[in-house]
């Protein structure tokens, strides 16, 4: 059953949700109208009203002017007109204006009639030009041929001279066709007459000016439905529809922001009068504070404790790791060893049978007239025949050997020591000049039982020294090198990488593999503590964790690329750490790392 005080704070809860949302819906009406998209549409609109008012204009200077007009201009004005509506279209579908979508089609198919309408009457034009001239042309020439004639009918020259003047008029001022018919019939007959050799030059005369009659006919037809058609008005009704919806807008943003003005101002009231009654309760709650800070700060003590225990079994985890690989690499050597001087043991009773007996016959030799002839005969035939025994057998080329396998074994185990001490540092300061070339070497070499079935090529190059903790900086090499290994478990001709360079005042220091790759969705988690997506019990999910913390405390950076195939950690380092980063902090001695972000840099 609710208690009274659960119900009491519900309705409470209720209550407070009610009046941010009211705010939250007075605050959302009086915001500012996003003028940007406005703007644009009337911009565009405007360009369109601009190419409607210059297409007006072609017409008339195509019919007045004595030059044709060149239709490159069309293409470029249909053009233009395309990518206004296409830009008018796309920035429509993000302004809320009921005028604009109710007209947007109607003045797009306008346009597009009027552009093609435009296209028809050019065309219609150039026509009727080129029968004027043809008029024109043959006319003179036909007049001059008939005038060479004498047997021509009387008048000819007249009804030539009448269509000459007519075809003109009718072309440039627009006169009654009636004019131009007229003179062509009255030419007909008259043509007629001509001898046969210019009967060919009337008909092509008659031909240009029916061809001058149906073409202006039809420039006439164009020019007056491209006037009827006309898209400025419907634009400049869009345009005026559109500023009286900002307007009506604007209003109501105006109304709105009196109401929010008034209900902020009701609530200004409201939570003063809830902090004075907060007031009264604060005392007591400053005691319960305090004690509650009291228990929180044991928990953090504790809670810091846990992440030190948990990172200090994560740096175990890889020391564990480490040592195993390096106790089974100085195990081949120590093989060498052990053999050798296994060997080297069978051998000695020979070797010292045979001082023994040589030791006998000098003494022997050295009591002169005083031994055994039979004894010293036997005791020389003795030690000759071990000692051809022992040539026989190479013992002194065998013992050669097994001592030079002795040393050699003895050699790796001190190289493999030398690579571990380089490795740790443990005898230099804990922050030193270092050159990361050395460590990737020596993580490498200390890595050695991972990389087995796997080829590591090494493009280093030359780099300077950086100032950091190199006991830390080969622990992330480590870590990464590990799990490049680790991506490759089971893949063919699996490589790893090694890259280095310098770039500007940084070193980069790069570990690529051509494993499985990371997922997309894990990869912004990869640097999160405790994230692992290897089985349970195989890590603990800190090893990135801290390698990122520890580059950061270098006043570095690291950065992943994965793809299927393809993985690559990049380690940038500042040659001179910045002010306030330091080598200690994760994997030495110093707190544990907080949370890496889980976008860092991946």
């Amino acid at each position: 059953m609710k208690t009274p005080a659960f119900l009491h704070n519900l309705l409470i809860g209720i209550a407070a949700l009610g009046l941010i949302a009211v705010l939250a819906f007075l605050y959302d009406k009086t915001q500012a109208v996003d003028m940007r998209e406005q703007n644009e549409v009337l911009s565009l609109l405007r360009e369109l009203k601009d190419i409607d008012l210059r297409w007006d204009a072609e017409v008339l200077r195509a019919r007045s002017e004595r030059e044709a007009v060149s239709a490159s201009n069309l293409v470029d004005s249909r053009t233009a007109v395309e990518n206004v509506l296409r830009r008018l279209a796309n920035t429509a579908r993000g302004v809320s204006s009921p005028a604009l979508s109710a007209n947007m089609f109607e003045i797009s198919l306008a346009v597009r009639q009027k552009a093609q309408l435009l296209e028809d009457f050019k065309a219609e034009n150039a026509a009727a030009r080129v029968a004027l001239e043809a008029v024109l042309r043959q006319s003179g020439e036909l007049g001059a041929l008939a005038a060479e004639q004498k047997n021509i009918i009387a008048g000819f020259d007249s009804v030539l001279a009448r269509l000459v003047n007519a075809a003109p008029l009718y072309y440039w001022q627009g006169k009654d066709p009636r004019d131009v018919e007229a003179a062509l019939d009255d030419l007909r007959p008259a043509i007629g007459a001509l001898p046969e050799t210019l009967l060919p030059r009337g008909a092509q005369v008659r031909e240009a000016g029916q061809a001058l009659l149906a073409r202006k006919a039809a420039e006439q037809k164009g020019a007056a439905q491209i006037g009827i058609l006309s898209a400025g008005p419907r634009i400049n009704n869009l345009t005026n529809s559109l500023n009286r919806e900002l307007e009506a807008k604007l209003q109501e943003k105006e109304v709105y922001r009196a109401y929010l003005i008034g209900y902020a101002g009701a609530l200004l009231i409201l939570l003063g009068w809830l902090a004075w009654r907060l007031k009264a309760a604060n005392t007591s709650l400053e005691k319960r504070v305090v004690a509650r800070t009291a228990e929180l700060s044991d928990a953090l003590k504790h809670l810091k404790e846990s992440e030190a225990q948990l990172i200090q079994s994560e740096k175990m985890s890889s020391l564990g790791q480490m040592v195993a690989g390096v106790a089974h690499e100085i195990n081949t050597p120590l093989a060498y060893v052990k053999n050798s001087l296994g060997s080297v043991a069978a051998k000695l009773p020979e070797l010292g049978g045979a001082l023994d007996n040589s030791e006998k016959l000098l003494t022997l030799l050295q009591a002169g007239a005083d031994a055994n002839p039979q004894e010293l005969s036997s005791q020389f035939a003795l030690v000759s025949q071990q000692l051809a025994k022992l040539k026989q057998q190479g013992v002194v080329e065998e013992l050669t050997t097994l001592v030079n396998d002795g040393v050699y074994g003895t050699g790796q185990m001190a190289e493999i020591v030398g690579n571990l001490k380089d490795f740790s540092r443990l005898d230099r300061s804990k922050v030193a000049r270092f050159n990361l070339n050395d460590g990737l070497t020596s993580t490498q070499l200390l890595a050695k039982h991972l990389l087995k079935s796997v080829t590591v090529h090494q493009q280093y190059g030359t780099l300077p020294d950086v100032l950091c903790s190199p006991s830390q900086i080969n622990q992330v090499f480590l870590n990464l090198i590990t799990n490049a290994a680790q991506a490759l478990d089971g893949v063919v001709g699996g490589t790893i990488t090694l890259t280095t360079r310098q770039e500007g005042d940084q070193v980069i220091a790069e570990v690529a593999d051509n494993g499985k790759g990371i997922a997309p969705e894990v990869l912004p988690k990869i640097f999160d503590p405790f994230f692992s997506t290897k089985e349970i019990g195989k890590g603990t999910g800190l090893g990135l964790s801290i390698s990122f913390k520890i580059i950061e405390q270098h006043g570095g950076r690291i950065e992943v690329q994965s793809q299927p195939g393809a993985t690559r950690f990049i380690v940038r380092l500042p040659m001179q750490p910045l002010a306030g980063a330091s080598g200690d902090g994760a994997g030495g001695d110093g707190a544990p790392p907080p949370a890496a972000p889980a976008s860092a840099s991946a």
